[in-house]
């Protein structure tokens, strides 16, 4: 297994209004298409996936919202991508081997971009972000 494509091809940040009271950030990563595709590599064309994915951080209520669109390329065997893509066709699930690792990395990627765009436009961070507390001697 080798994720060998990473891209953003969405990316859209807005604030509805100014924050009043409790904000809840929620954060939402969904699958939304399996493609088969080929890779060209020198003279060979070996099968890989393409994970269609879409990446939503809400602020509730109504406050602002980050929605992140790309893709992932997914290098394997052409027997596992068969069963990867009959997998999904059949029900809509994926391996749970396969499942982890595409959605750490899409997580690692989009929660830093979420993170940088929610600052340009005055937004809290869509994840906790480490803070120190000052301890009296």
């Amino acid at each position: 297994m080798t994720i060998v494509g990473f891209g953003f091809n969405k990316i859209e940040v807005e604030k509805i209004e100014g924050a009043k009271g409790k904000i809840n950030i929620s954060n939402n990563v969904s699958i939304k298409e399996v493609k088969e595709t080929t890779l060209s590599v020198g003279k060979d064309k070996p099968p890989v996936l393409k994970f269609v994915f879409e990446f939503l951080s809400s602020y509730e209520p109504k406050v602002g919202k980050v929605l992140l669109g790309g893709d992932l390329t997914y290098m394997e065997e052409g027997a596992k991508i068969k069963e990867i893509q009959e997998k999904w066709k059949k029900d809509k699930k994926l391996p749970a081997d396969i499942m982890s690792p595409i959605l750490n990395t899409i997580l690692a990627k989009a929660n830093i971009l979420a993170l940088i765009l929610s600052q340009e436009v005055n937004l809290p961070p869509p994840i906790p972000l480490p803070k120190l507390k000052a301890q009296e001697k």
